[in-house]
């Protein structure tokens, strides 16, 4: 064990000095340079005076729905299920996807697996397709871009048969640039594929609260400079694919434990460390001239001491991100149905608010009618003038012209099945996936176990829902890829909480066995979790505790006796089969800790540093 008496705080703000010296003295000027040109690379001067003609032509219904990106329930834009039809009639008035363009003339729609948008690639083009016709045929013809959260790792709309590369903690622990942008650009070409040409990923939030609920593993890590190697990498391998990569969340959500979701978080930075530790992703993001960027509904007092969340701030995101940090794309909102953005104004005050503030895009309104009727009486009234709508169009319709979405908005079967979880893509994931894993206790040589001495492993823990369209659960998966590997495995999911009777079955079905493995899930301090590690270390059978999700497992489980400890980040396929392949020697783990993690009963303690990991 390591243990190093350095304060996360401290830690932190030293790994952040270089990145941070260099943000300060950044003069505005100097800072706007690199994304001045951003929004309009691949666009003519020809192309943007046409866009404003457009514009001009535009009704002020037209123009207002522009603004909007939107959910739709169904797997087809004109033919969805009943029940689909149904959902959208009672939130938006409207029959299907098509119809929403048509009444409300919508400048985007989001995909979620949850509106039944993502059944499998050939449908997603189909309903990709269907949204654009509707589009081109509305009185003024305007594509629409076509939006998804396809981060990978934890968070993913679109499954397989695509291609799930690593996520973000696990490409901040294998800590390849050109892994990172590999991996974006395989997930970019395939989201294109399908017609999805904005991306909502990748996340530039740098991970200093370990506690932290609605981040976590999503982010590179806690280092502000290598998170923001990564944001560059890959935002340069989104849009390098033909797809607009989406930096969020402004102004840096990583320090917080609350979920934005729920309530709405209070960020305690002061200006000097939101500048050493929140800024330098968003500004690398910037400079690698980053399409759009999302907002978060969080509170930042050192920024604006209204206290208004960040979506609706004119401090933050027009007074920080425009005007001292250069930034002219496009800006959009994180979900307006979130609840910490609907605590302090009314659903009809925030579209509004957050315009005024400095968004381009709202996105997903809980209640579409009374926002997109919010927006029209605000320029009616002249509270929103109409010079001020027109330059967030302007913006919009300059990054669908970029995607080339004015010129052929449309795409093919043939492109899927050329595109679409191809065996060389698939065969990447895989070698991506192989230098994140991370080995962070090898007591006595455990690992690596071979067939020889270690053949019956019996697979044990939590199961969580597995990640969009994922074989799972993750017991059965970790199983599977022991026996692909000549080993007889077998699962047995004992759960987040596993309860006395469940331990006790797992401790039975331990004897005989040569090896456990136990898949934890978040484990806290009264979690039972840390009971079924110490009862089946207690048999004398050797433990491997796996982390399928936060990395900070293993400081909960220091004492329980368990003999390796092994960090997988996400529990999609691609990071299970690649932990599997190093447990049983396979593969050499590469990955190093992208986050220090703090000692349970002290967390002034770092139990295991920054850049923290074992090999072979």
């Amino acid at each position: 064990m390591h243990d190093h008496r350095t304060s996360r705080r401290t830690l932190l703000t030293a790994t952040a000095a270089a990145v941070a010296a260099s943000a300060i003295s950044a003069t505005p000027a100097a800072a706007a340079s690199p994304a001045s040109h951003a929004t309009v690379a691949g666009v003519s001067a020809s192309t943007r005076s046409r866009l404003k003609r457009l514009i001009s032509r535009m009704s002020l219904e037209e123009k207002v729905g522009q603004l909007f990106v939107m959910r739709a329930y169904g797997h087809s834009a004109t033919e969805p299920d009943q029940v689909d039809i149904d959902s959208n009639l009672k939130e938006m008035g409207v029959r299907t996807a098509a119809e929403l363009v048509a009444k409300y003339h919508v400048g985007g729609i989001i995909y979620f697996a949850w509106a039944h948008n993502t059944r499998d690639p050939h449908q997603i083009a189909d309903l990709s397709n269907g949204i654009q016709r509707a589009g081109l045929a509305q009185d003024t013809p305007v594509p629409l871009l076509i939006s998804t959260d396809q981060e990978h790792g934890i968070v993913a709309r679109v499954g397989k048969p695509a291609t799930l590369v690593p996520g973000a903690m696990a490409l901040g622990a294998g800590g390849s640039r050109s892994d990172a942008r590999n991996a974006a650009r395989i997930a970019g070409v395939e989201l294109a594929a399908m017609g999805v040409v904005q991306n909502y990923a990748p996340v530039a939030d740098v991970n200093v609260n370990p506690a932290n609920p609605v981040i976590g593993v999503r982010s590179y890590g806690a280092d502000p400079q290598a998170v923001a190697g990564m944001v560059a990498a890959q935002v340069k391998g989104y849009q390098g694919a033909g797809v607009a990569a989406t930096a969020k969340h402004f102004p840096g959500h990583g320090d917080t434990k609350d979920d934005s979701h729920y309530s709405l978080p209070t960020i305690h930075h002061t200006a000097e460390q939101w500048e050493e530790l929140d800024a330098p992703p968003f500004r690398a993001a910037i400079a690698a001239g980053i399409d759009s960027i999302m907002t978060a509904h969080i509170v930042v007092p050192a920024l604006d001491p209204a206290l208004d969340p960040a979506t609706l701030s004119k401090p933050i995101l027009t007074g920080v991100l425009r005007e001292r940090l250069g930034y002219d794309g496009v800006v959009v909102t994180d979900s307006l149905a979130m609840a910490g953005v609907r605590q302090k104004y009314g659903d009809d005050r925030v579209p509004v608010l957050a315009l005024l503030a400095g968004c381009d895009q709202l996105l997903n309104p809980p209640d579409l009618p009374v926002a997109w009727n919010a927006v029209l009486k605000a320029v009616r009234d002249g509270e929103l003038s109409t010079a001020r709508v027109e330059e967030s169009i302007l913006r919009i319709l300059l990054l669908k012209a970029k995607l080339g979405l004015f010129r052929d908005p449309y795409v093919s079967h043939r492109g899927v099945d050329r595109t679409v979880g191809t065996r060389a893509h698939l065969a990447a994931a895989d070698r991506i996936a192989e230098g994140t894993t991370t080995l962070l206790a090898n007591e006595s040589g455990l690992l690596p176990i071979g067939r020889r001495t270690h053949r019956n492993v019996l697979v044990v823990g939590a199961d969580p829902a597995s990640p969009t369209a994922t074989t799972g659960p993750p017991t059965t998966v970790i199983a599977k890829a022991f026996d692909a590997l000549g080993f007889v495995a077998t699962a047995l999911p004992t759960g987040t909480a596993p309860t006395a009777a469940k331990i006790r079955e797992a401790v039975a079905a331990a004897q005989g066995k040569d090896v456990v493995v136990v898949a934890t899930y978040n484990v806290s301090a009264t979690s039972p979790q840390r009971t079924l590690v110490r009862e089946l270390a207690a048999t004398g059978v050797p433990v491997v505790a796996l982390a399928i999700r936060n990395p900070y497992d293993i400081a909960q489980l220091d004492g329980t006796g368990f003999g390796a400890s092994v960090a997988a980040y996400s529990w999609t396929d691609v990071e299970l089969r690649a932990a599997v392949r190093a447990i049983a020697g396979h593969t050499t783990p590469r990955g190093k800790l992208p986050v220090p993690i703090q000692r349970a009963d002290d967390p002034a303690k770092v139990l295991y540093p920054l850049g923290f990991g074992l090999t072979y």
